[in-house]
């Protein structure tokens, strides 16, 4: 018994590094869309945060995983988190809405480097056999951000003021950023070999992406098919105030309670699949969780209640750490870890331009036609993509992606 929790000491650090950081990201969230909201009484400004993000990886994405796959890792991460640390406590000061636009594009920038770090140092630190029941619990921790960073935003704006929780925020960043580096460093670094960031390396890195990706085709096919598929549901997040307030007529009360419920289903489906993530095969993990979360973005769209749409907000909210623990554990699995970097870039930037296009696309759609036809179109489309996508998933022959080293004999096909 002993022997396991030692060989959880460093997940566990890391786990609790990535869940405070994650709370510190919802407070911010919270904040900031106060904060420009106060400054300019415009929602197409507060509409506009959405986009800063996909924008800002759709220009950076091209670099970034040639510059984290040869330097540390968990040097990146720290340094991501002590840059968001630092900008944040900077937003109180920004005099006007272009001085908190150019800080959130900054935070924007660090943050794109973060996630093709983070993805690759858990995999390193996170032996494939454990891989399975992280990312379960990782779900856990990112749901319950998900519920108390808002909670907690919104006590601290109460108790003290915007500019005191932002920089409150700001210790979240550097206690995770110290949390992490009590954690070994997995990789040795030789300085004098890291080449430089010219035009040319980033061309060589993408030769070599187009590379593994024209050799394991099925993987890239897999990884780009989910990308697809939940880009309708990032299109349908993107209207979700307007939908529920407008056409379901919730009042921001209904709203807020009916993201905590979310947030509980997320929690309760993350606990259930880290206690039992060994009698669930990888495979199951992923196809009922894209299924599942595709029935309940339909409800969604059908809904004509409180209760109806609280439904299908639980059955997504439950099946999404699934999919997530799923897909993440299929990728961690198959890309190798000296390339995951640059690989991880080059999807996310795929995924950056789809969002914005889909985004600026719903808007206008919703305009021309109507809003509850747009969103129910969506969730169809999702859901019969969720369905090609599963049939691939659970090809026989494609069985050997899917293979896992688990102490447990016991699984569920």
């Amino acid at each position: 018994m002993n022997e396991r929790l030692k060989e959880w000491k460093d997940p566990a650090v890391l786990l609790t590094s990535l869940g405070i950081a994650g709370i510190g990201d919802f407070i911010y969230l919270v904040a900031i869309n106060i904060i420009v909201y106060q400054m300019t009484g415009s929602a197409a400004a507060v509409a506009g945060l959405w986009i800063i993000g996909p924008i800002v990886n759709i220009l950076t994405k091209f670099w970034t995983g040639s510059f984290i796959d040869y330097r540390s890792k968990k040097g990146v991460i720290i340094a991501t988190y002590l840059l968001r640390a630092g900008f944040i406590a900077l937003l109180p000061f920004a005099p006007n809405i272009v001085g908190i636009y150019t800080i959130l594009l900054c935070l924007s920038v660090a943050k794109s480097f973060f996630g093709p770090s983070s993805v690759t140092y858990t995999t390193m630190l996170v032996p494939k056999m454990k891989r399975k029941r992280f990312n379960s619990i990782r779900s856990v921790t990112s749901s319950g951000a998900f519920i108390i960073g808002p909670a907690i935003g919104g006590t601290l704006i109460l108790l003290s003021s915007i500019h005191m929780t932002l920089w409150i925020n700001a210790v979240f960043f550097v206690i995770a950023a110290t949390l992490l580096m009590r954690l070994p460093e997995k990789e040795e670094i030789d300085r004098e070999k890291i080449p430089s960031l010219t035009f040319s390396q980033v061309k060589s890195d993408f030769t070599a992406v187009n590379q593994f990706i024209s050799k394991n085709k099925y993987i890239a096919f897999i990884y780009l098919g989910f990308i697809l598929v939940m880009v309708f549901s990032f299109a349908m997040d993107a209207q979700e105030v307007v939908f529920t307030q407008r056409v379901i007529g919730l009042s921001e009360v209904d709203y807020s309670l009916l993201i905590s419920i979310t947030g509980i289903g997320s929690v309760s489906g993350g606990i259930l699949l880290s206690v039992f993530s060994s009698k669930f095969s990888l495979r199951m993990m992923i196809v009922l969780g894209v299924l599942m979360t595709a029935v309940g973005y339909v409800i969604y769209a059908f809904s004509w209640s409180f209760l109806s749409i609280t439904i299908g907000f639980l059955i997504l909210g439950f099946f999404n750490v699934f999919m997530n623990a799923g897909i993440s554990t299929f990728y961690q699995n198959n890309i190798p870890i000296a390339l995951m970097g640059r690989v991880t870039s080059i999807f996310q930037l795929l995924q950056s331009g789809l969002q914005v296009i889909f985004i600026l696309g719903i808007g206008i759609l919703a305009d021309v036609i109507s809003l509850r036809i747009t969103i129910i179109a969506l969730a169809v489309i999702m859901l019969l993509s969720a369905f090609v996508f599963s049939y691939f998933v659970f090809k026989p022959q494609r069985a050997e992606f899917y293979q896992e080293e688990e102490a447990d004999n016991e699984v569920l096909v």
